[in-house]
C-alpha cells in the first residue's frame, strides 16, 4: 500500500473511532459535566453514588461521592488542542493507551504496598469509576535528567530551581545524581507568602511547610508523606521501565485525601501516573548510542516546535492568544497524528505486556455497559 492510500485508510478508520467528544453522555447525572483538556467528568447523585458503593463492594465510605471519568482521544500540548487532517480530532488509540498505563502503574503502587488511587472500577478502557477526593494543590514534579522546560532556563541562566541550586557545568539531558522534586501551585492559589498567584508556579519545599493548610495538607509531617510516596512511585516505574530499556526521565504526580470504608483519612495517589502524557520516557538503545528518542508526548511537542515557522509561539506564555490561534487554525499532517499514535500504543504495550484493547465504536460501547451493568444511562 503506498503511502497516501495507508494515510487515507487510516484517516477512514479513525475518524470513526477517535473519541472527541466526551461530555455529551447520557450518563445520570444532576451537575454540570466538568470536561478538562482531556477527560470529562460526570458526577453521580448521593443516591446513585451509595447504590454502586453497596452493589459493587467498593473499599470507600458509604457515603462517598463517586464520579464516572471518560476519557477522550484528544491531544493536548503547549496548553492547547489540536487536530489533524480530513476532520480528525483526535488521535487512535490515545485515550485507551493512557488508561491502560494508568491503571497499571497504580496496581504496580499497590502491589508495592505505597498507597491508593482514587480509582474504584474500570468499566471500560476509557472509562474510570473514581471517588472524590480533596486535592492536595502541587503538581508533584520530579526529574532525574536536565531536559526540558528546566534545561531552556538553566542555558539561559537560570540556576535555583524550587529553592535547588543547580551547579554550574551541566549538559544537556544529563542524568542528575538524585532525584529532584520541583513541585509547581495546582491552579491559582490566593494569599501565600511569595507564591503568586498564577497556575503553575515553582514553589519550594519551604514554601509548602510555612503554608500546609493553604495547600490542602492536613498535616506537616505529610510532605514528608508525599515526597516519600513520589521517590518511591518514579522508583518503582523507572525500575520497571529499565527492564524493559526505557529510561524514565521526569513526571508529574498529584496527591488527595480520601476516606476508606473503615472511616480513616488517607493520602492516595491521584490523577494519572506514569503516562507518556504526563511523563518524559526515552528508548534506553537510542540513548546509550548518544541520542534521545522519545517515547512520549514530548516528542509530539518536539514536532510541533519544528513544524511551524516560529516556535515562539508555542513557547512564550505571552503569546497564548496567537498560540490558540495557531491550534485552531491549523489541521496537522495525518502521518503526525499517526506517528503519535503508534508512540502511545507502542509504549503503553511494552509497559502493559499485551495487545492494548482499542475501541471500534467507543461512545455505543461507553453507554451500553454504563447502561447494562451500572444502570447509569437515562
Amino acid at each position: 500500500m503506498d503511502v497516501r492510500l495507508k494515510l487515507d485508510y487510516i484517516h477512514m478508520h479513525a475518524v470513526n473511532n477517535v473519541l472527541a467528544t466526551n461530555d455529551d453522555l447520557p450518563i445520570i447525572t444532576d451537575l454540570p459535566v466538568h470536561s478538562g483538556k482531556v477527560r470529562s467528568v460526570y458526577w453521580l447523585s448521593s443516591k446513585q453514588s451509595k447504590r454502586l458503593i453497596a452493589s459493587k463492594g467498593y473499599n470507600v465510605a458509604p457515603d462517598a461521592p463517586l464520579a464516572i471519568m471518560v476519557i477522550s482521544d484528544r491531544i493536548s500540548a503547549f496548553d492547547c488542542i489540536w487536530h489533524g487532517e480530513g476532520g480528525l480530532q483526535g488521535v487512535p488509540g490515545k485515550g485507551a493507551a493512557l488508561n491502560a498505563v494508568a491503571n497499571h502503574w497504580f496496581a504496580r503502587f499497590r502491589e508495592c504496598g505505597l498507597a491508593d488511587s482514587h480509582i474504584v472500577d474500570t468499566p471500560h478502557p476509557l472509562v474510570w469509576i473514581v471517588q472524590k477526593a480533596k486535592p492536595v494543590m502541587i503538581e508533584a514534579i520530579a526529574r532525574q535528567y536536565i531536559t526540558g522546560s528546566m534545561w531552556r532556563a538553566y542555558a539561559s541562566g537560570e540556576r535555583e530551581f524550587c529553592g535547588i541550586t543547580l551547579p554550574e557545568g551541566l549538559q544537556q539531558d544529563q542524568c542528575f545524581p538524585e532525584l529532584l522534586i520541583t513541585p509547581s501551585t495546582k491552579g491559582i492559589l490566593k494569599g501565600i507568602p511569595n507564591v503568586p498567584e498564577a497556575d503553575d508556579v515553582n514553589i519550594t519545599r519551604s514554601d509548602l511547610e510555612a503554608n500546609y493548610q493553604a495547600f490542602n495538607f492536613a498535616a506537616p509531617a505529610d510532605i514528608n508523606r508525599y515526597e516519600t510516596l513520589l521517590r518511591d512511585g518514579f522508583s518503582v516505574i523507572s525500575q520497571d521501565l529499565a527492564a524493559l530499556d526505557q529510561v524514565f526521565v521526569d513526571t508529574k504526580f498529584e496527591f488527595g485525601y480520601v476516606t476508606d470504608a473503615k472511616g480513616e483519612d488517607k493520602l492516595i495517589y491521584m490523577d494519572e501516573v506514569g503516562t507518556p502524557d504526563s511523563s518524559r520516557i526515552w528508548d534506553g538503545v537510542s540513548l546509550r548510542d548518544g541520542k534521545v528518542v522519545e517515547n512520549s508526548k514530548e516528542g509530539f511537542r518536539q514536532f510541533l516546535l519544528g513544524h511551524f515557522s516560529d516556535p515562539d509561539i508555542l513557547l512564550n506564555k505571552h503569546r497564548m492568544s496567537e498560540r490558540t490561534a495557531l491550534a485552531e487554525n491549523n489541521a496537522l499532517p495525518l502521518q503526525a497524528m499517526q506517528d503519535i499514535s503508534n508512540t502511545y500504543i507502542g509504549i503503553a504495550e511494552k509497559i502493559i505486556g499485551h495487545k492494548l484493547e482499542v475501541s471500534q465504536q467507543p461512545k455505543e460501547e461507553i453507554i451500553e455497559v454504563l447502561d447494562q451493568d451500572y444502570g447509569l444511562i437515562r
